[in-house]
């Protein structure tokens, strides 16, 4: 007869607590107390401090009413009172909304409206697109004014109250306190839709918690990395990393503005060690001018995501002394949960094959229970050759809790228990995935399917190409053909049409060679990714 296991006790504050990544706060203000927690400019702050004004911070918005599943919003860069909310705000209860700053003044005043919120914080430099948005919202949430940023007037924001002036009326040994559960939601994250109304993601202090660890296992962090915020905390709340560098006592190096130039001078003056990036910043890196590049003494480690950055950028990253990470993820995941574990023996593959190995995507984190490619009708696995497509889907819990008030969204999101990305891919024989395509962005040419990535790799290789995307354009014979939207390098403008063909018959399959070339700049969302649908109604009408 087996035994019941019974203790005689439920689960008490003794062996139960809440999972929180605020708890990384207070463990970093009690073991680094006088470490560098944040650096903006000359300013420098410790953990020490850092755990006293997020403090303030509840404490404040407590007094003003705010608590449990209460909103408040951010509209800020990457400056110390947008780290600060992440830990502030869910103190109280209250969810977090870290707005993208790169939207317009109808899309962020839906974004209020539909998040109920009951606060909105604004730097200098989002003051003038608060102050538009708010004319268009129907709530009129607190406004405190962040007189941080670059550039920008705060005088244009609607009555307000100024950050510090806000924090005075907090009380720094506000009582700490964890949420009742851990299911609670600590963040709200808009997608970036390229047509309709954003969705509005919702994730949990337990998923965070969880998120922040899988960082560190996913990246081999060590104690006291120096993280450049080159990645927009408002995505998806940087990925997560407000709470890994708390975790491990780190130091958080604020880059209001992303130029190649401040990247470097970050590297060089502070020592920056770590930063995340979309592949476009990659690039501009790795086209910075001898004006903007500065000689630095350690590695730099980078974690990539976003689109799967070119092979031949993975490969001059690496002949350049960066380390790069790929990752794969969505804001429906707390950003990235998928991780291109590194294989020692890889190492000794020459650096071609190491960067084709690194572009896949690869594995789940460790604290997400599976990433997967499956076939959506059946809802069984593809074969794990690399050449079946398939939907990649993830489940788990670093997956959210749904979409915002749109019960249908989130059904057909998790339909068959499952999260559906919208993305296809195929399982490699080592397990590993490897994304195609999204699912609309396949072209079929004569029956044959064609992955506008491959062909896209494949262009980046040109050394004239700077940025290429690919979308399928209607053919009388063939059904749709490739066309590529080509951005050249400074210098290059003298590439025709011809040669970008006639590179591509060099390394692609025939009925894979684009058929039209178009040169010019590519349009792109407010978080960077190009609008391919926009570009496929131009192919459209070529």
């Amino acid at each position: 007869m087996s035994a019941a296991y019974e203790t005689g006790l439920d689960k008490t504050p003794a062996n139960f607590v809440p999972l929180s990544p605020l708890s990384f706060l207070r463990r970093a203000a009690r073991v680094w107390p006088g470490r560098t927690a944040l650096i903006d400019g000359d300013r420098r702050q410790s953990w020490a401090e850092t755990y006293a004004r997020c403090r303030r911070l509840a404490s404040a918005l407590e007094r003003r009413g705010i608590g449990r599943n209460d909103t408040v919003a951010v509209l800020a860069p990457n400056v110390p009172a947008m780290y600060e909310a992440h830990f502030g705000v869910p103190l109280t209860g209250a969810v977090l909304n870290a707005i993208n700053t790169r939207l317009d003044a109808a899309t962020v005043a839906f974004i209020l409206d539909h998040g109920e919120a009951d606060a909105l914080l604004v730097t200098r430099d989002c003051a003038a697109l608060a102050a538009e948005a708010l004319k268009r919202c129907e709530r009129r949430p607190l406004v405190v004014a962040v007189d941080e940023g670059a550039e920008g007037d705060l005088a244009v924001l609607p009555a307000s109250i100024g950050y510090e002036a806000f924090l005075d009326e907090g009380d720094p040994a506000h009582p700490f306190r964890l949420p009742a559960d851990e299911w609670d939601a600590i963040a709200l994250s808009y997608t970036s839709g390229t047509t309709g109304n954003p969705k509005g993601v919702v994730t949990h202090h337990r998923g965070a918690y969880l998120n922040a660890l899988g960082n560190v296992l996913a990246w081999d962090l060590g104690h006291h990395p120096v993280y450049l915020w080159t990645l927009p905390m408002f995505h998806c709340n940087g990925w997560c990393f407000p709470w890994t560098l708390a975790a491990l006592g780190g130091t958080s190096v604020c880059l209001p503005k992303v130029e190649a130039g401040a990247i470097y001078d970050a590297i060089a003056d502070h020592g920056a060690d770590h930063f995340c990036a979309a592949p476009t910043v990659l690039g501009m890196v790795l086209g910075a001018g001898p004006a903007e590049k500065r000689p630095f003494g350690h590695t730099v480690r980078v974690m990539t995501a976003a689109a799967p950055p070119p092979a031949s950028v993975l490969a001059a990253m690496e002949d350049a002394g960066f380390q790069v990470t790929h990752v794969y993820g969505l804001t429906e995941v707390y950003g990235p949960d998928v991780v291109c574990a590194w294989q020692p023996e890889w190492n000794d593959e020459p650096l071609a094959e190491r960067a084709r190995l690194k572009a896949r995507q690869g594995v789940p984190y460790a604290v997400q229970e599976d990433a997967t490619v499956l076939d959506p009708q059946t809802m069984r696995p593809v074969p794990a050759d690399g050449e079946t497509l398939g939907e990649v889907m993830m489940r788990g819990n670093i997956t959210m809790k749904g979409y915002l008030k749109n019960e249908a969204a989130t059904r057909e999101a998790f339909a068959g228990g499952w999260f559906h990305t919208g993305d296809l891919g195929v399982m490699h024989p080592d397990g590993y995935i490897q994304l195609r395509d999204r699912s609309k962005d396949i072209i079929i040419s004569g029956g044959e399917n064609i992955s506008s990535i491959e062909v896209e790799d494949a262009l980046y290789g040109h050394p004239a190409v700077q940025e290429v995307a690919v979308v399928a354009r209607p053919d009388d014979k063939w059904g749709e053909t490739p066309c590529a939207f080509i951005t050249l390098k400074p210098g290059r403008e003298d590439t025709t049409a011809e040669d970008i063909v006639a590179f591509a018959r060099e390394n692609l399959a025939r009925f894979k060679v684009p058929r039209t070339v178009v040169f010019g700049p590519l349009p792109k969302t407010s978080t960077g990714k190009v609008q391919k649908f926009q570009l496929r109604e131009r192919a459209r009408a070529l």
